[in-house]
């Protein structure tokens, strides 16, 4: 940098203002209508945001403007940088330098702006640390407020959760790199200061924050480690984001035993949410029809956090049942709720000062509807007695369920009435207000007579000046006279050079410029403070008056959000009981039990899916514990034995969410955690075979499931030798019925395994239906009692297409290995591709290198 750029005022400002800044966070320094950056953060930035890397007095700079900021802001957060903005806290004045400060530092875990984010996931910050033999878990989703922690035992359950949360933002203590590396190095980790994560100083800023003496009241009694990873992720926001935190209001504790458990590779497995940019055809997409973003992120939340609450679970079954039985009633409700803007989202931006008046009458235009929306669910009919639960199998009126009133009187009580405070930002906020809140236009024409009055002022003046242009013109003869403005000189008359001998005497001189000369008179300046007076009198008073009424907007912010939560669950069921009655779903029945009966169940999201002309044909499920826990599957690929393993365990996730499924009739007994093992692939990151990731999610079943677990398992064994994964295979089912009694679904292609039926007493056979038909096999899709007589490889490796002598062959040595002998040679010889001569090549050196080669002959 030149001893030039190093001295100016601007320069020092910027590098006084750089120091104070992490290194690794970029400075967008506002210089009028661009955001600048200077020295390694413009190297760093040009390539990301593609723009020109110039230069300046030998400082190396770029910039973006600042009304499209946000699409390049939004660039390098995804390149996983973090932006410190630094705007002008003061107007420009003529020999002065405008002041700056850094308003805000933006990370993936805290981007405020709704166009930036998908309104219908959470965006987490997390924070992780191990204490003792504990590992600390603690996310805050920043746009909403929702703020939780928990424990685990070990940091494959850690890992679970993290899959769940799939956080934008992973804070770890840069002494305890070990812990990141066990979650398998997630791209969205980075290392902060191990003093965040000090005891006393995370129990401290948590209870300051929340203003109590403890944390007790919170069931924070001896969660250390997910005190200590809290408490870095409030310091984090508060101190080096410089991000308000007010709208965080209360702190929960996630009780795992709360909930089903679900490890991170049988949601994918399971395929119960999308990926960012993943495929739409999931389990949440076939049950999301939610009207508001809140309802929307909770119906996720609930769909990868099952419930293990049978009152719960019931509460909203009878919601459900009560919305299918009044149609109608569930229509207008949702109509009412497609009104609703997101409440959490924007009332947080309010609370944070990004806010503008588009928020506000967003917040005006969805609090509307609440009065109406009580109103509404009000004319539900009284509670049916709690001894006699009503009779949902068919459409007919009944009284609510006790348990459904409940969960409707918790709800109307969270729904908040505050029309007061949107009659008051109705009458002041204009239909269009701008996106920035210092330009003015914000209020409307007769809201407040003080600022009518300045408004008309500057006006008036405008319009003074236009005439005042006309005159002189007229007077002086000068007919490209022009009368203009700047920031810099305020209004001047503009004079091109031809002109000046024509200038009157009362006019005085103030610049001289390239293609004439401008000019004030004692008129034009009284006129301009007049006029300068009152716009930036008007805007000033519209800034402070737009704080004042979003001050008293704030004030309701607990009630706010208490309203947004009753709505994101209000329209979670909403969308449940809309989905079952579009599909013509039915109510289960939930217990305490091990059985697991279902009668012509449906795979929730194929069901959905088909094309026209196709039928899905439904299946039973009977799993109970003393004859039929274990339920051992044979049959061809693609006979459809996957898609009845999954469909069980969406099933059975989906009657643990409270929804209805799509079956005839099922009988739920509650499970406590979901495996699958379906599917091959490797982890060539991890340096793990296809064969070893199979055996690390089979050990992880064995090792962590229970009696009251659901177990489905697709081809254990298959990725080495035949006797290998056969034993293999044969011992985990043998595991799984002697040791654990676990429910399970057991599919695989060694028949062999099916002997277990006749040796244990809760195992039973069960076979995918095919009829073969002119050398040609027929998939039925249903699942009927007994083994498979054999695997059709063949015919499906002929639907595959593979060529003709392929299959002819391959039939050959399946007859030959099936009666005992070695597959002779080919009786034709197929030619080889080589340049070797024939009479060259060697031959076999011993028998059994003939009878190897042979086999492929």
């Amino acid at each position: 940098m030149s001893a030039d750029a190093a001295t100016t005022p601007m320069m020092k400002q910027y590098l006084a203002i750089r120091r104070e800044l992490p290194e690794d966070v970029l400075l967008f320094f506002r210089l009028g209508d661009f955001y600048e950056l200077f020295f390694e953060d413009a190297k760093v930035a040009s390539p990301i945001l593609n723009v020109a890397l110039t230069k300046r007095n030998a400082v190396p700079m770029c910039g973006v403007p600042h009304h499209s900021s946000q699409g390049y802001i939004a660039k390098l957060i995804k390149a996983g940088k973090r932006v410190a903005i630094a705007e002008q806290t003061t107007d420009p004045v003529p020999g002065k330098i405008v002041e700056r400060a850094v308003s805000q530092i933006l990370s993936a875990g805290t981007i405020s702006d709704l166009n930036l984010l998908d309104s219908n996931r959470p965006n987490y910050l997390a924070a992780v640390f191990r204490e003792g033999k504990k590992f600390g878990l603690a996310y805050v989703d920043h746009t909403t407020g929702e703020f939780e922690v928990a424990e685990f035992k070990d940091t494959t359950e850690l890992a679970d959760e993290l899959e769940r949360l799939q956080a934008s933002e992973l804070l770890f203590s840069d002494t305890q790199r070990e812990v990141i590396d066990a979650l398998g190095s997630p791209g969205s980790a980075q290392p902060i200061e191990s003093y965040l994560f000090l005891l006393d100083q995370a129990q401290h800023s948590l209870t300051q924050h929340f203003k109590v003496q403890s944390l007790d009241g919170f069931g924070c009694t001896g969660m250390n480690a997910a005190i200590c990873a809290a408490g870095c992720i409030l310091q984090y926001l508060q101190f080096q984001l410089r991000r308000s935190v007010d709208h965080i209001q209360r702190l929960r504790v996630g009780q795992t035993n709360d909930v089903v458990l679900i490890d991170a590779a049988s949601q994918s497995h399971l395929e119960l949410v999308s990926a960012r940019g993943g495929n739409a055809h999931t389990l949440l997409s076939a049950l999301d029809r939610t009207c508001t973003p809140m309802g929307a992120r909770k119906l996720r939340h609930w769909v990868l956090h099952p419930l293990r609450d049978l009152d719960a679970l019931t509460q909203r079954q009878d919601m459900l049942a009560a919305f299918l039985d009044e149609p109608m009633l569930l229509s207008q409700v949702r109509t009412l709720l497609k009104e609703v803007r997101d409440l959490e989202r924007t009332s947080s931006r309010l609370s944070q000062g990004s806010g503008n008046g588009r928020d506000l009458q967003a917040l005006a235009v969805s609090l509307e509807v609440v009065p109406s929306l009580k109103t509404l669910l009000s004319s539900f009919d009284s509670p049916t007695d709690s001894g006699k639960p009503a009779d949902y199998s068919e459409s007919k009126s009944v009284g609510l369920p006790e348990s459904a009133g409940n969960l409707l009187e918790h709800l109307a009580q969270r729904l908040h009435d505050l029309t007061p405070i949107c009659q008051e930002i109705q009458r002041a906020i204009c239909d269009e207000p701008p996106m920035q809140i210092k330009e003015g236009g914000v209020f409307r024409e007769g809201w407040l007579p003080e600022l009518d009055e300045l408004r008309n002022a500057s006006t008036l003046g405008r319009q003074w000046i236009a005439d005042l242009q006309a005159r002189e013109i007229e007077r002086t003869g000068i007919k490209s006279l022009k009368i203009k403005y700047n920031a810099v000189f305020g209004y001047f008359i503009e004079i091109t050079k031809a002109n000046v001998g024509s200038v009157p005497a009362d006019y005085h001189r103030k610049q001289t410029t390239v293609n004439g000369e401008r000019y004030i008179t004692d008129e034009l300046k009284r006129m301009e403070d007049k006029i300068l007076g009152s716009e930036e009198r008007s805007k000033a008073l519209e800034y402070e008056q737009f704080i004042e009424l979003r001050s008293r907007v704030l004030e309701h912010l607990a009630q706010i959000q208490e309203t947004a939560e009753a709505i994101a669950v209000l329209d979670s069921l909403g969308s449940l009981a809309e989905t079952a009655r579009l599909f013509n779903y039915t109510r289960p029945v939930l217990n305490e039990t091990r059985n697991l009966f279902i009668r012509d169940g449906r795979h929730p999201v194929l069901d959905q899916n088909l094309t026209s002309g196709e039928r899905f044909v439904p299946n039973d499920v009977t799993l109970e514990p003393e004859e039929s826990r274990l339920i051992l599957i044979t049959g061809p690929n693609m006979a459809g034995k996957s898609t009845y393993l999954r469909q069980t365990a969406l099933l059975t996730l989906m009657a643990q969410i409270g929804s209805f499924l799509p079956a005839a009739s099922a009988e739920i007994g509650l499970v406590d955690r979901i495996f699958t093992r379906i599917g091959a692939s490797d982890d060539i990151a991890r340096g793990q075979s296809t064969f070893m990731v199979e055996m690390n999610e089979t050990s992880l079943i064995l090792n962590n499931a229970t009696e009251r677990s659901l177990v489905i398992l697709d081809e254990i064994g298959r990725g080495t030798s035949t006797f290998d994964g056969l034993s293999i295979a044969w011992s985990v089912a043998e595991h799984l019925h002697d040791h654990i009694g676990a429910r399970c679904l057991f599919a695989t292609h060694y028949h062999e395994i099916t002997a277990l039926a006749q040796s244990r007493s809760a195992v039973k056979n069960y076979n995918v239906a095919v009829k073969e038909w002119n050398q040609q096999i027929i998939f039925l899709r249903k699942i009927l009692h007994g083994c498979a007589e054999k695997s059709y490889g063949i015919q499906v490796a002929r639907l595959a297409g593979l060529p003709e002598n392929v299959i002819d062959r391959a039939k050959e040595v399946l007859t030959q290995l099936e009666s005992g002998h070695q597959p002779a040679e080919s009786v034709k010889e197929v030619p080889v591709a080589t340049s070797v001569p024939a009479k060259a090549r060697k031959k076999p050196r011993s028998d059994d290198d003939a009878g190897q080669m042979s086999l492929f002959g």
